[in-house]
């Protein structure tokens, strides 16, 4: 019998995360305010610096969020009309929406069942003359299978942008998302694993060529004030972000660790009480930093309510695939076009996973699906 009356279990907690870092985030919060200098300035030089050399890529790009790291990368191959653009369709909504925002058509591929990540075979079969990028998303925190990947992209001579948004700190084969592409996008939204006190983004690349572009970009293409080489936006990173995450990015390996050490502990409870779920799977030859944990389950929705109903914090990522959205039914797609998209949307549950849980919280998630599935099996 689970006790509904037990301490609620959030999704997320950023409180415990936040108390020892305080008095160190409030003096560089300060100390930026005392400078009066707010848009790119020396908290953000430092902040590309030292991201750089944690993410192992020669160039870091500070910009204004996840979303417009995606939109500035396909801005700098010049992407527009006419163009096509290959994701996934089980993604969040950047992934997508930036491709058509720039007037081009994102060709939609379904994904691989396991991870959740875009299908290699399905990349091939939606290649065209007029496809001038691949967006594969490492999606929950694990990379996409890059070595297949970058062997498709070469042949048809097209770009990849990794959208590693989900990703900071994982690695395929020991190379570091967003370090494998051309370009890699990432987000610094306070619910990722590297989370600022806001909106926030980084662009990362090893060609110095791509990141001059990028920079260029940024700043409404005028590398000398009101002298403007090309169309770019506003893609400038605040130096109060990036001064409170130059103080976090040095705790994102200790914070990673609990995350895979909590996704463990998660995989022994399941096991140890034969709770039918299947637990993400975390391939041998990559590194999963589990910005999200999620399950698998025909019985999603029971569980869902069971542990809404027990006060403990789930979310569906993602419940309608973009093939499935009202605002991309032009593309043409159908139900049925992309069948294990439709059936993750169906059946996946993330679960609190975030660094602090204690033993304790993470042994009543799982009290309270195997409750609830033992329930339904019954019936």
């Amino acid at each position: 019998m689970v006790n509904a009356s037990a301490a609620p279990v959030p999704m997320l907690d950023l409180a415990p995360q936040y108390a020892p870092l305080r008095e160190e985030i409030l003096a560089a919060v300060t100390r930026v305010c005392d400078s009066q200098r707010f848009i790119l300035g020396p908290e953000t030089e430092a902040l590309e610096r030292e991201l750089a050399a944690q993410l192992g890529v020669t160039h870091a790009i500070g910009v204004s969020s996840g979303t417009d790291a995606l939109l500035v990368a396909l801005m700098a191959y010049g992407i527009g009309p006419g163009d096509e653009v290959i994701t996934p369709t089980y993604s969040f909504f950047a992934t997508a929406g930036c491709v058509v925002r720039l007037g081009a058509r994102p060709v939609l591929v379904d994904i691989d069942p396991e991870t959740f990540n875009l299908d290699i075979d399905a990349v091939r079969a939606a290649l065209t003359p007029r496809t001038r990028a691949i967006v594969p998303v490492h999606l929950f925190g694990q990379c996409a299978d890059m070595t297949e990947l970058l062997e498709v992209a070469r042949e048809a001579d097209v770009p990849i942008i990794e959208d590693a948004c989900q990703a900071i700190g994982a690695q395929y084969h020991g190379q570091p998302a967003g370090g494998i592409g051309d370009l890699g996008c990432f987000s610094f939204f306070p619910s990722k694993n590297l989370g600022g006190f806001g909106d926030a983004g980084l662009v990362t690349t090893n060609d110095a060529s791509l990141a001059a572009r990028i920079r260029l970009l940024r700043g409404h293409g005028a590398e000398r004030r009101y002298y403007h080489q090309i169309v770019g936006g506003n893609f400038r990173i605040d130096e109060l972000q990036s001064a409170v995450l130059r103080i976090k990015a040095k705790h994102l390996a200790v914070w990673t660790a609990g995350r895979q050490r909590n996704a463990a502990r998660y995989r022994a409870l399941f096991a140890e009480a034969g709770v039918p779920v299947t637990p993400p799977v975390a391939r041998a030859d990559r590194t999963h930093i589990y910005n999200q944990f999620v399950i698998r389950t025909p019985q999603r929705d029971a569980v869902r309510q069971a542990l809404t109903a027990a006060q403990i914090g789930n979310e569906v990522y993602y419940s309608v695939p973009f093939h499935l959205q009202e605002c991309f039914r032009p593309l043409g797609y159908a139900a049925g076009a992309f069948p294990e998209a439709e059936r993750a949307s169906a059946e996946s549950l993330a679960l609190p996973i975030y660094p602090e849980l204690a033993d304790a919280q993470l042994q009543r998630v799982v009290e309270v699906i195997h409750a609830a599935l033992s329930v339904g099996a019954a019936r």
